[in-house]
C-alpha cells in the first residue's frame, strides 16, 4: 500500500515538473521570437494567489543562482509599481517580458508602444475576466469589451459635455463651501488640527458625485433640505432615513463604497454570519442602497412617461430616458432622443450609475487630497496658486464664476500644472491592464524596430512608470534629495516648460471610431504637452476615462474655492503645542516645518494601489486650514 501511495506521489511530481519545465520551453520559444528582452519568474506577477503565498515559496527561488530570480524578484511585491517608478524600467528596458511556465506578461513603460496598446481596443483588449466582481448590480460600460462595450459606451458618454460640466462647476463650488465649514469648526475661525481630511474629502466628491449620477443635493451635517426642493428628490437628500429605510441615501452610498472590497469579495451568506461592525455594517449599507436604487429608477421611469424636463446632470436619469424614451410623450424631449442608442435592461442601467459613482468618487477623491497635501508640503507651490487664484478671480464671490470663462485660465494656471504634477506623481491607477487575442500574434513598433507580442500575452501599460521615464519629461537635479533627476518630485514648474514635445504621429491600425465623451486633451495647450502615451491618469484611447473633463473641473474648481480665502498647513502637534510655535522665531519655524515636511512626504511614498492609490489603513496625514494672512509657516517657508 505504502508503496503505491509514493510511487502515486511519485508520478504527480514528475507530470507537475514537466508541465512547468514544458510550459516554461514553450513560452521561452515564444518571447525569443517577439525580440524583445525576456526574463523568467517561476509564477505570474499577477496571479495573486501565488503573491499572498510568496512567503512559502520564495526563499527556495531564492536558493537558485543569483541570474535565475536576482531580475524578477521585485516584481513580486504587488505595491513594485508606485515603490520603484521607472527604476525596474530602467535596468530591464523600457518594455520587457516576464515568463513563467503558465504565461507570458508585457510590462513598458514607452510612450510608443502604449499609445499603440490603448488605440487598438479590438486587439488589446481589457481583460474583462478580471472585472467581473464589478458587475456586482448589472452589466456596464466597465466589465464589457466588443459589439456590447460599444453600445454601453455610447449610451453613457450623452451626458458627458460641456453643458453639464458647467453645472458641475457649480455644484462643486456649492459643495466646497460645505467641506470649509466643517474645517473652520463651530467657531468659523479655523487653524484647528484636521485629522479626518481623507474621510472629509470623500465627503465631499460623494456630494458631488451624488449631483453628477443622480442630480441630487446630499448635505453637509446642520444643513437642512430646502423647502423648493422637489419632494421626490428631498427624501433621497434628508439626513432622516426615509419610510423603509434603516440608513439615509447618503449613508448607504458612503458605506456601501467605504466596504466596497468586503462585498466585490465575500458572498452574503458569509458577511451575514462574521460578527464584525464592518461586515454588518456593509450588508446593512448595501441593503439600503439597492432599495434606493430601485426606487430611483422607477422615480426617473415615471419622470420619463410624464414628459418632465431633463434636469441636468444626471447619469442615471440620462439612461433611463435612453431607454425609455418611447414611454415618453410624442412632443417631449425624451421622445425625441436618438432611437439608434441601445436600450439598456433595468439591471444594466443601475449597474452603470454605480460603476460611475464607484470610479469617480474614490479617484477624484485621492487625487484631489494628494493634491492638497502636496500644496502643504510645497508652500512656494501653495502661494503660486493663490496668485494665479487672485489674478483670475480676485475677491469676486464664487458662486458668480463664469465656467466658460474660467475654465480654461485654470486649466492654463499654476493650479491646472499642480493638478497634473499630482497626477503625474501618483496617479489613481498604477497601471492599465490589457491582453492580447489568444488567436493571433500583435506587432508593436518600438523605435523603428518591429517586435512581435505572442498571442494570449498579459499586457501591463505601467502608467506611473511611463510618467516618471525621462525620455519623455522635463527634469533637473532634485532640490530634496541627491538625484539627479527630480522626476519623483513634485515639481508643478515641469508643466510650463517650453520644451513641449507632443506627438502628432497616427496610427493607421488604431481604433478611430466616436465614441462619445470629451474629446479634448488630458492637458491645456498652454501647459507642457507631454508625448501621447507617456500621461495617462485617465488611461488613454477608446477606453479612457468617461469623467476625465468633469473630475478635472471637480478638482480646479475645489482648489480655486479654497485658495482664494485660505492655506492649508500641515499640523506640527506631533513637535510643538501651538503656545510653544507663537513663541518661535522664523529659524525655529522652519526647522519644525520641515519635520513635518519630510513625515508628510515619506507618509505619502507609502501608499499603496488596492483598486486606486491612496493610504490605506490607518496612515495620515493631519492638516490646518488657515485664513490667509494668520499662516504660521506656508506664507514665507519653502
Amino acid at each position: 500500500m505504502l508503496s503505491s501511495v509514493l510511487l502515486l506521489a511519485a508520478a504527480a511530481a514528475a507530470y507537475c515538473v514537466y508541465n512547468v519545465v514544458a510550459g516554461y520551453s514553450r513560452n521561452i520559444a515564444k518571447a525569443k521570437q517577439s525580440g524583445l528582452p525576456y526574463y523568467l519568474s517561476p509564477v505570474s506577477p499577477i496571479n495573486q494567489l501565488a503573491l499572498v503565498l510568496r512567503s512559502f515559496w520564495l526563499p527556495m527561488w531564492k536558493l537558485l543562482p543569483r541570474k535565475y530570480w536576482a531580475d524578477t524578484i521585485e516584481l513580486l511585491n504587488p505595491d513594485w509599481n508606485f515603490n520603484l517608478l521607472f527604476e525596474p524600467f530602467e535596468r530591464l528596458g523600457d518594455t520587457f517580458l516576464v515568463v513563467s511556465p503558465g504565461s507570458i506578461r508585457l510590462y513598458t513603460a514607452n510612450a510608443e508602444a502604449i499609445h499603440q496598446i490603448t488605440s487598438k481596443r479590438e486587439v488589446f483588449q481589457k481583460p474583462t475576466e478580471s472585472y467581473r466582481i464589478l458587475a456586482l448590480y448589472g452589466e456596464n460600460v466597465l466589465t464589457t469589451e466588443g459589439s456590447m462595450w460599444r453600445s454601453h459606451r455610447k449610451v453613457t458618454s450623452t451626458s458627458f459635455n460641456e453643458k453639464n460640466t458647467a453645472l458641475v462647476f457649480k455644484e462643486s463650488i456649492n459643495q466646497t463651501y460645505g467641506l470649509i465649514e466643517q474645517w473652520l469648526g463651530p467657531d468659523g475661525k479655523g487653524n484647528r488640527t484636521i485629522e479626518t481630511a481623507e474621510g472629509d474629502i470623500m465627503a465631499l466628491m460623494l456630494h458631488i458625485i451624488g449631483y453628477v449620477g443622480f442630480g441630487l443635493k446630499l448635505l453637509w451635517p446642520g444643513q437642512t433640505v430646502p423647502a423648493e426642493m422637489d419632494p421626490k428628490l428631498a427624501k433621497y437628500s434628508s439626513l432622516q432615513p426615509p419610510k423603509g429605510h434603516s440608513m439615509n441615501f447618503k449613508d448607504s452610498l458612503h458605506y456601501t463604497l467605504h466596504h466596497i472590497l468586503l462585498l466585490l469579495i465575500l458572498p452574503r451568506w458569509l458577511l451575514r454570519m462574521l460578527p464584525f461592525k464592518s461586515t454588518r455594517r456593509a450588508i446593512k449599507s448595501e441593503n439600503n442602497l439597492i432599495q434606493y436604487m430601485d426606487q430611483f429608477l422607477q422615480d426617473k421611469i415615471e419622470d420619463v412617461e410624464q414628459g418632465k424636463p431633463d434636469p441636468g446632470m444626471d447619469i442615471m436619469g440620462m439612461l433611463v430616458r435612453s431607454s425609455y424614451g418611447d414611454r415618453a410623450p410624442k412632443d417631449s424631449a425624451a421622445a425625441k432622443r436618438d432611437s439608434k442608442l441601445t436600450k439598456l435592461m433595468d439591471s444594466e442601467i443601475i449597474g452603470n450609475a454605480f460603476i460611475m459613482i464607484v470610479a469617480g468618487h474614490e479617484t477624484t477623491a485621492g487625487t484631489f487630497l494628494f493634491t492638497l497635501l502636496q500644496m502643504a508640503i510645497n508652500a512656494a507651490s501653495q502661494r503660486s496658486i493663490q496668485q494665479d487664484v487672485d489674478r483670475i478671480f480676485g475677491q469676486t464671490d464664487p458662486s458668480t464664476w463664469d465656467y466658460e470663462q474660467s475654465v480654461n485660465p485654470l486649466l492654463a494656471s499654476y493650479i491646472g500644472a499642480c493638478m497634473n504634477e499630482t497626477l503625474r506623481t501618483m496617479p489613481p491607477a498604477v497601471d492599465v491592464p490589457k491582453k492580447v487575442l489568444a488567436n493571433r500574434d500583435q506587432v508593436l513598433m518600438i523605435d523603428g524596430q518591429k517586435r512581435i507580442v505572442p498571442r494570449g500575452t498579459k499586457v501591463g501599460v505601467n502608467v506611473v512608470a511611463a510618467q516618471h521615464n525621462p525620455r519623455y519629461w522635463p527634469t533637473e537635479r532634485s532640490k530634496i534629495t541627491d538625484s539627479e533627476s527630480d522626476l519623483a518630485d513634485f515639481v508643478p514648474e515641469r508643466w510650463f516648460s517650453k520644451t513641449s514635445s507632443s506627438d502628432s504621429s497616427t496610427d493607421e491600425d488604431a481604433d478611430s471610431e466616436d465614441y462619445g465623451g470629451f474629446a479634448g486633451p488630458d492637458t491645456s495647450a498652454q501647459l507642457f504637452r507631454p508625448v501621447r502615451g507617456s500621461y495617462l491618469p485617465f488611461s488613454d484611447g477608446p477606453r479612457s476615462c468617461l469623467g476625465r473633463r468633469i473630475a478635472q473641473v471637480e478638482m480646479i474648481a475645489a482648489l480655486s474655492v479654497i485658495f482664494q480665502k485660505f492655506s492649508i498647513e500641515l499640523a506640527v502637534d506631533e513637535w510643538a503645542s501651538d503656545a510653544e510655535v507663537e513663541k518661535m522665531g522664523r529659524d525655529e519655524r522652519r526647522e519644525i516645518y520641515q519635520k513635518a515636511q519630510d513625515k508628510a512626504r515619506r507618509t505619502l511614498k507609502s501608499a499603496t494601489s488596492i483598486i486606486t492609490l491612496k493610504l490605506h489603513g490607518n496612515k495620515s496625514i493631519p492638516i490646518r486650514l488657515v485664513p490667509r494672512g494668520q499662516e504660521r509657516f506656508v506664507d514665507w517657508v519653502e
